[in-house]
């Protein structure tokens, strides 16, 4: 494979972000029609799409002066990938891996776990998939054990000679994937592409990948899989899903993983346009902890006014000497810097930090929490899902918030009890006012926790 393929190869890359020492080989190819060159823009009818993301309406355009020398405009629905304009060319090679690839007979999967019956079903059921180059839904309860599912299927994929990406629209769930995948896959490239990454950019049969990087691909992946596939920003954007479905190749598998799948996807369970793997315990066979509703007064005067008296504070004091370790979510970042003031008064003795969205440290901190460097971590919703602590309890601060929806809630609560050792987390939602959120999320753990009953797969 020459440098420009290791680069280019199911790329659709502006020239400014291929490497200048590639321009003569890029030239090459594009006099030979190896690469594929096309405007960043394309005319539909009455209106402009930008051909990265697929935006297309007037206002997701910004018109000014340009380099080019004329009136130019650039797209600002992915702007954060680098500016794309009107007069800018997109230069595509086409993936050609599985064509010229040879299947391999040698073991590439190092797991030597077991799963348990209900996971063994969900993985049959994604290699049939992926083998047929459908669309599947794993629907999985938090701590089912989805990556674990996934192995045989990558496996059998990877065999075959396909190329696989494994996406999620949050950088945490990447960076919790990268070692589990590199642990299970020993031999096997693996590329880990975010907004932040450290490494440049090669070539691997085997990616992981923010749903933002997506829209640099092409009909790249034989199988694509999303994590997380509700989460945000991935279900509100169609942008990221005309990436998704830019980056798969047009005879290919997409798996969809999710604990709370919105009403679309469910809808076409429902109607058999969509086949669906339903796992409602964890692998463990503990049942989901239920959330307790506490209603604790003004916490927010209490908390900064008396705060010793809070219920919050004598809650998480309560847990401390039990030397319990616990997460506290909490609304939003400004909320969540004031009531870290307050536990640096109330709990001098204690090791904690707070982490969010905008912490250039939040990876080391959250591999801080995971080495037990902390008893506590205050954290916005970026932590809601994605993040595996073994033995955690969970307070929810103002779970009447309209930040947490019912699926924020489901995911919040599913950080607790994940391990077998520790399976009975407590999981407590102060707030002022129980919300129709609210109320949804206990009820969808607790109809989880009914359904798997009812299949035997959590034990009394």
């Amino acid at each position: 494979m020459t440098e420009l393929e290791r680069w280019l190869m199911g790329r659709e890359l502006m020239q400014e972000e291929i490497p200048p020492a590639l321009k003569s080989a890029l030239e090459k190819a594009v006099i030979s029609a190896d690469v594929i060159v096309k405007s960043a823009f394309t005319e539909k009818e009455f209106s402009l799409q930008c051909n990265r993301c697929g935006a297309n309406r007037s206002s997701d355009r910004h018109e000014g002066r340009c380099s080019c020398g004329e009136r130019c405009f650039y797209c600002i629905r992915c702007l954060q990938m680098g500016k794309i304009k009107r007069c800018s060319k997109l230069y595509w090679l086409p993936d050609q891996s599985l064509e010229n690839a040879e299947k391999s007979k040698t073991s590439l999967l190092a797991w030597t776990g077991e799963l348990s019956e209900q996971q063994n079903e969900a993985s049959l059921e994604i290699i049939e998939a992926i083998s047929e180059n459908r669309t599947h839904l794993v629907w999985a309860v938090a701590g089912a054990g989805k990556t674990e599912m996934l192995f045989k299927g990558i496996e059998l994929a990877l065999k075959d000679g396909k190329r696989i990406c494994v996406a999620s629209p949050r950088v945490d769930v990447c960076l919790e994937l990268a070692p589990r995948l590199a642990a299970a896959f020993p031999d096997v490239p693996i590329a880990v592409l975010h907004g932040g990454m450290e490494k440049p950019y090669c070539y691997t049969p085997l990616v992981i990948a923010t749903t933002h990087q997506l829209l640099r691909f092409r009909e790249a992946f034989d199988v694509l899989v999303v994590d997380e596939v509700d989460a945000f920003p991935f279900h509100l954007d169609e942008t990221l899903h005309y990436g998704a479905e830019k980056a798969r190749k047009k005879r290919s598998s997409l798996i969809y993983l999710s604990a709370t799948p919105d009403d679309g996807l469910q809808r076409k369970i429902h109607k058999g346009t969509m086949t669906a793997s339903i796992l409602p315990a964890r692998y463990h066979r503990n049942p989901l902890p239920v959330p307790e509703c506490k209603w604790p007064g003004n916490w927010k005067k209490q908390t900064l006014k008396y705060p010793r008296f809070s219920v919050p504070i004598q809650l998480m004091r309560r847990w401390l000497q039990m030397e319990r370790r616990f997460l506290v979510f909490v609304p939003n970042i400004e909320w969540m810097k004031e009531f870290e003031g307050v536990c640096r008064k109330v709990f001098q003795h204690a090791s904690f930090t707070a982490v969010s969205s905008q912490d250039p440290e939040r990876k080391e901190k959250v591999l801080g929490m995971r080495r037990e460097d902390y008893q506590f971590l205050i954290t916005t919703t970026i932590l809601e899902r994605g993040v595996t602590f073994p033995n955690v309890h969970v307070i929810v601060l103002g779970a009447e918030d309209r930040t947490y929806t019912e699926a924020a809630l489901v995911q919040i609560a599913g950080r607790a009890g994940r391990s077998p050792l520790f399976p009975k987390g407590e999981v407590v939602f102060l707030h002022q006012g129980k919300t129709k959120a609210m109320k949804k999320a206990i009820g969808q753990i607790r109809q989880m926790n009914r359904l798997g009953l009812e299949k035997g797969y959590i034990k009394i």
